[in-house]
């Protein structure tokens, strides 16, 4: 059974102790840490190490929160929780306005900022989830429409990418030609269904290792097609 990714947090905060501690308690609860002292650093380490969260401080030496918040919100989405000393609520909304997911004034309780991260990575996820098709070695981010096959670049046209994208949402249901030329072409489109087999072909052509004897996009004859991951086929040859 493969072991579940450990999840990436970077702190950053100029307070050492508190730092120290919170890099501590991450640990133990099973999560990668890394630290900045400073938001100059934290900027790098935030752009090289590619958290899955970053704990922030406002007020920090050589670059303030809010500057390196702006600045991150132009390159990523990473959620971002703010920790500050200053509880005013201007400062509150201030943060949140500048991109922070969430805001905890300290002093804090560990529990409390524990089950914040939590439910801010919960959240991500589910972001992630939503927007990204995954199936065998097929992936699709349906938000930058980029496709990887065997984590490789996948080069497909804007109908292939949508052909293959309402495959994968529905994996191992049956599709007919009619409702995936109405799901992909819209319901205005003049034409017939040898438009959604011309576009299975190319399809298989980029992702089968013998499009002549396809794996993943099955033909159920006289209905339509249907998507089968490599990685069930196998899973399911074993199984037997």
């Amino acid at each position: 059974m493969a072991k579940h990714k450990k999840q990436r947090i970077l702190i950053v905060e100029d307070e050492a102790d508190l730092r120290t501690t919170l890099k501590f308690n991450f640990k133990e609860h099973g999560y990668k840490v890394s630290t900045a002292a400073n938001g100059r650093v934290g900027l790098e380490k935030a752009r090289a190490k590619k958290p899955d969260l970053i704990i922030l401080d406002l007020m920090l030496p050589e670059m303030d929160g809010l500057t390196l918040m702006r600045i991150l919100r132009q390159e990523s989405d990473v959620p971002v929780l703010m920790l500050t000393a200053r509880s005013s609520e201007i400062d509150k909304i201030m943060g949140l306005e500048n991109g922070a997911d969430d805001y905890l004034t300290k002093p804090f309780s560990l529990g409390e900022l524990l089950a914040r991260v939590r439910a801010l990575l919960r959240r991500a996820d589910r972001m992630t989830t939503r927007n990204v098709l995954s199936s065998g070695p097929i992936e699709l981010d349906l938000v930058s429409r980029r496709a990887t096959l065997h984590q490789r670049p996948l080069e497909l046209s804007p109908k292939e990418f949508n052909l293959l994208a309402e495959l994968m949402r529905h994996e191992r249901a049956v599709l007919s030609r009619d409702l995936l030329l109405t799901q992909v072409w819209g319901y205005e489109f003049v034409g017939d269904t040898r438009t959604v087999d011309v576009h299975i072909r190319w399809l298989r052509e980029k992702i089968e290792e013998d499009p002549s004897h396809p794996v993943m996009i099955q033909t159920v004859r006289g209905i339509g097609y249907r998507f089968e991951s490599a990685a069930a086929e196998i899973e399911q040859d074993e199984e037997e």
